[in-house]
């Protein structure tokens, strides 16, 4: 009977161990998916290292904003999942609503909805732990 209590045991922290590693492995899988899509696709104007468009904080001569940083230099990691997801779907100016004017189109036709999630998660992967947790309250927050 202890040896049967002793195998069950063992088979269940090789279970656990497994399935931890297959998470892991998943979840690098996602981000390395979603670096993939921001290069493919946001890279251009946020730039591949998340750095952002220069003076991101002026506006351009035509009144637009330049791309602002992913990065912890910039704000993205002030805004909830959902704000981010609904940007980065719908774009800027349709979340702003009224006049506003952005070169930030919308996804959403571009992208599957996990798709977007998975270039979120990249960019959310690069934040330190500071801005990692200031974004996860605003998303709870936000969850209310």
């Amino acid at each position: 009977m202890a040896a049967a209590i002793m195998v069950l045991v063992a088979l269940s922290v090789a279970w656990f161990a497994f399935g931890r590693a297959a998470d892991g492995r998943a979840q690098a899988e996602r981000l390395a998916q979603g670096r993939h899509l921001y290069v493919e696709h946001c890279a251009a104007c946020h730039g591949e290292n998340l750095e952002g468009q220069p003076n991101w904080q002026e506006r351009l001569p035509n009144g637009r904003m330049p791309a602002p940083p992913h990065d912890a230099t910039g704000h993205t990691w002030h805004h909830s999942d959902d704000q981010l997801f609904r940007i980065t779907r719908d774009g800027v100016a349709e979340i702003v609503g009224g006049t506003y004017e952005s070169d930030m189109p919308g996804f959403g036709d571009v992208l599957t909805d996990d798709e977007i999630r998975a270039v979120l998660d990249y960019i959310k992967s690069t934040w330190p732990e500071r801005e990692s947790q200031y974004q996860a309250q605003m998303s709870e927050r936000d969850r209310d």
